[in-house]
């Protein structure tokens, strides 16, 4: 029988990571160097190392100006409305009332057209005025009143 081998006296190759225990999902496994909201190191160029690079600002998008004489015109519209019909029907007051509170609304709003919002109150008052006098003589013909 063959003796089995002696041992020797060189020790067990020694692993290169030591065991760790399994990690959970989300646990820090110590590989960031700094928090979330730490400050980055930001290295900035200089003008001497660029120099056929001049550094301009970046221009800025041109602002729209707002919509303006969205109910203002509305009230124009609903006026002009009331007072063609009103030559024509004296059913038309309606227009002219709706043009009315429209135009009030434009005038309490600060960026409606305040020149619009007043001509639409005097046509619209003007279409009512119409629309009165095409009642009155209806009714005068019909009879109803004297």
């Amino acid at each position: 029988m063959t003796e089995p081998n002696p041992p020797s006296s060189a020790s067990p190759p020694a692993s290169p990571l030591p065991a760790a225990p399994p990690a959970l999902p989300g646990a820090h496994r110590g590989g960031y160097q700094r928090e979330f909201t730490a400050p980055l190191d930001i290295v900035v160029a200089t003008q001497t190392e660029y120099p056929s690079v001049p550094w301009q600002p970046p221009v800025a998008a041109p602002i729209a100006p707002p919509v303006q004489g969205a109910f203002s015109g509305w009230a124009l519209g609903f006026a002009v409305a009331g007072l063609v019909f009103s030559f024509f029907v004296g059913w038309a007051f309606p227009l002219g009332f709706v043009a009315i509170v429209t135009a009030i609304i434009a005038l309490r709003r600060p960026l409606e057209s305040r020149r619009v919002a007043v001509w639409s109150i005097v046509l619209a008052a003007l279409s009512i005025a119409y629309s009165a006098l095409w009642l009155v003589s209806s009714a005068q013909q019909a009879g109803v009143i004297n």
